[in-house]
């Protein structure tokens, strides 16, 4: 896969997506989910809303052809290729606090959420402005009746991947997803690439 830059298992990253870049969000091995949060890069108090989007699109299956909505109900990226069909936009990056509550540990990784934290604070976002993000190849069930939430492992085969495209100015903000049963209970790497 040429020009991809590997996020490490249990790690994260920041960076600028300029509007009409495309980004290219690659699982490299399979059955690892990647958590996906933005915001726009000139007003940083408007981010990617998971609540606007679900509302808007009137699905909480996100896929192909679905654009991606802020707070302020600006679209942020329109997702235009998707080889998996199912990820997640309902639950919360995982933390040291889910580890703890849902996994019992007594000394918990940081997460996803301490990933993020870690990679935008040199972009002036502080822990408390970090939303629910679209958790990108995760496989997220809801029972129609009792409305009870299953993490089942990712579809993603090794090489699936989506596109994105920008329609503004965008900090993104990707990890390589931490918490055990998102992800198999194994840790991989995630790969991404700004194709312009």
């Amino acid at each position: 896969m040429d020009q991809l830059t590997i996020i490490p298992p249990r790690s994260g990253t920041a960076f600028i997506l300029r509007q009409g870049q495309r980004l290219k969000v690659v699982d490299i091995e399979g059955e690892q989910v990647s958590d996906f949060v933005c915001y726009n890069l000139d007003d940083r108090a408007e981010y990617l809303s998971s609540g606007r989007t679900i509302d808007y699109a009137e699905t909480i299956f996100l896929t192909k052809g679905h654009p991606f909505y802020s707070n302020r109900s600006n679209i942020m990226f329109e997702l235009v290729e998707d080889t998996v069909g199912r990820h997640d936009f309902l639950l919360t990056p995982c933390s040291a606090d889910t580890f703890r509550i849902i996994y019992g540990h007594t000394h918990p990784h940081r997460g996803c959420f301490g990933n993020l934290c870690e990679a935008l604070k040199e972009y002036g976002i502080s822990p408390d402005a970090i939303p629910i993000c679209f958790n990108i190849f995760m496989h997220v069930t809801v029972d129609g009746e009792t409305g009870k939430v299953d993490v089942l492992p990712p579809k993603s085969k090794a090489g699936d991947y989506v596109i994105l495209e920008a329609k503004t100015d965008l900090l993104i903000g990707m990890t390589a997803c931490s918490a055990e049963m998102s992800n198999n209970y194994s840790f991989k790497p995630i790969g991404y690439q700004i194709l312009n």
